[in-house]
């Protein structure tokens, strides 16, 4: 799924950096979730995307970092509304969950998404900011 999705991408104009995995042999996800969350907070990306396989493993460590907001959809409303309500940067996809097909729909509907910027949503973002603050203090 991701090697298509990867292609698909690439006909369609957008810069692709994969950051792994390249082979079929099994990987940890939070390794590969890392890798795209710091690409992410470094500028290196707008957004990324993580193929694993529910999604949910992935999100939840990419959620890890400061300033990432990921989310696993399998629907496009999910994709779209994420984007635009709650500015997620890295889109989960579970390739044991959707096919190939489903899988560019929603990634061209979290692609084609911008933030709204309306008030109640930014009040909401940065509620979640400073929880990530206050709790990314603790040791």
């Amino acid at each position: 799924m991701k090697r298509d999705l990867a292609g698909v991408l690439a006909k369609n104009g957008h810069e692709v950096t994969d950051l792994g995995t390249h082979t079929t042999a099994a990987v940890d996800y939070p390794d590969i979730a890392e890798a795209v969350a710091q690409a992410v907070r470094n500028g290196q990306a707008d957004r990324g995307i993580v193929v694993c396989g529910s999604g949910a493993g992935a999100a939840i460590a990419a959620c890890k970092f400061p300033g990432i907001r990921a989310a696993v959809c399998h629907d496009t409303y999910s994709a779209r509304q994420a984007v635009e309500h709650d500015d997620m940067n890295v889109l989960c996809l579970g390739s044991r969950v959707i096919g190939p097909a489903l899988a560019r729909t929603l990634t061209d509907a979290f692609l084609a998404a911008t933030f709204s910027g309306e008030e109640r949503h930014m009040n909401r973002i940065a509620k979640i900011d400073a929880i990530e603050s206050r709790y990314s203090r603790e040791e």
